[in-house]
């Protein structure tokens, strides 16, 4: 009998207890297992690095704006999202009184939960590359923990079923992803909230900007709670279009050349207003985890805000990385420009707002920050 998802009414607390912290092993093991990949050289862990903010550090021959598959050659399009604080995104949805969607996982939303971002990989033949969930069933019937776990957790006949093996596998990794490894909300920020840090001149000069919907925009999409709030993911999980402009570098390497349609890439979604929208990611270790944006145009998180700042500032008319003008965007006709107004930054407010968004950043991953101050 399949046991595993039936309704916690027919166990104890206790068996409850046990059977979460059982799949929530099991979940971790599977994450770092590169034996679900093809040829075994991938796991989830490659591209979503516990040891790097769970962004994907490699080079990758292209800087780390995107991911390298299992095979070696292929190459994606978009950046490999933080799995930091991920489970706190809604399921994916329209809101009606905003009118917007909301939610989801990966950059367009186009699984509701974890459990169906955990499933996507390994089946993606240029990602983790493997046939079918049968061979992934087997691949994990392998090895005898595999096989022993998922009997105590769903029962003795679940390796009947291919289908049901790999949503059991799907929901195990998941149930690690909501572990507080992924989320301890112990930043510095989170000290400070605490009384357990005093903020620099400069971080309490960002704070103050970045709260401000008077001074500045991030507030408008990165605030979920309201300043001084514990929990805070800074993002509102909505999507927008923000003009990020196609990243011909990343696209020289991987060949591609159609424009990516963004939120219309999820099969849910037809309306042709949401094209070029991409999920507001979550601000949460923003400055270990480079390169920026969906495609990983921008290297630096100065240049991210900079660039905010020229929709508002006729001034900010130069790519400091470039040292040229601010490419067109790949999407023109959806960009957010409502939701993009604010007052022109200064040099020194900008270096503010960076100074803020560093202390943002996990406990265990501030010896990544590059200049702590």
């Amino acid at each position: 009998m399949f046991t595993g998802c039936l309704s916690d009414n027919t166990l104890s607390k206790a068996e409850i207890l046990k059977q979460k912290q059982d799949k929530e092993i099991l979940g971790k093991v599977l994450y770092f297992d590169k034996n679900l990949s093809k040829n075994r050289t991938q796991s989830c862990a490659t591209c979503h690095n516990p040891e790097a903010g769970f962004v994907d550090d490699r080079n990758n021959g292209v800087n780390s704006m995107a991911s390298l598959g299992d095979n070696n050659t292929s190459i994606g399009d978009r950046s490999a999202p933080t799995a930091s604080y991920a489970m706190f995104s809604p399921k994916f949805h329209y809101d009606i009184k905003k009118k917007k969607y909301i939610g989801g996982q990966f950059w367009d939303g186009r699984e509701d939960d974890l459990e169906g971002q955990a499933g996507g990989p390994p089946l993606n033949p240029d990602e983790m590359g493997m046939k079918d969930k049968k061979e992934v069933s087997l691949r994990l019937q392998e090895n005898s923990y595999y096989v022993e776990s998922f009997k105590s957790i769903y029962g003795d006949d679940i390796w009947e079923n291919d289908d049901l093996v790999y949503k059991a596998m799907t929901e195990v990794i998941a149930a690690f992803e909501r572990t507080k490894e992924f989320a301890p909300f112990d930043s510095k920020y989170d000290r400070f909230l605490k009384g357990e840090y005093n903020l620099s001149a400069l971080e309490d000069l960002g704070k103050a900007i970045f709260f401000s919907n008077n001074n500045n925009s991030c507030a408008t999409c990165h605030v979920l709670k309201g300043e001084d709030k514990l929990g805070e993911t800074f993002t509102n999980y909505e999507y927008h279009n923000i003009g990020t402009p196609a990243n011909t570098r990343l696209r020289a390497k991987n060949g591609v050349s159609t424009i990516d349609g963004g939120l219309l890439n999820n099969p849910k979604v037809t309306d042709k207003k949401e094209k070029g929208k991409y999920k507001v990611p979550t601000l949460r270790n923003v400055a270990v985890t480079a390169p920026y944006m969906h495609n990983g145009v921008f290297k630096d998180l100065r240049t991210v805000v900079e660039f905010y700042d020229k929709y508002n500032n006729k001034d900010r008319k130069i790519n400091p990385e470039t040292n040229k003008p601010w490419e067109d965007p790949e999407v023109k006709e959806t960009i957010s420009l409502e939701e993009l107004k604010s007052k022109r930054q200064s040099d020194r407010k900008i270096e503010a707002l960076v100074a803020f968004m560093k202390i943002l950043t996990d406990k265990k991953y501030e010896h990544l920050l590059i200049d702590s101050k």
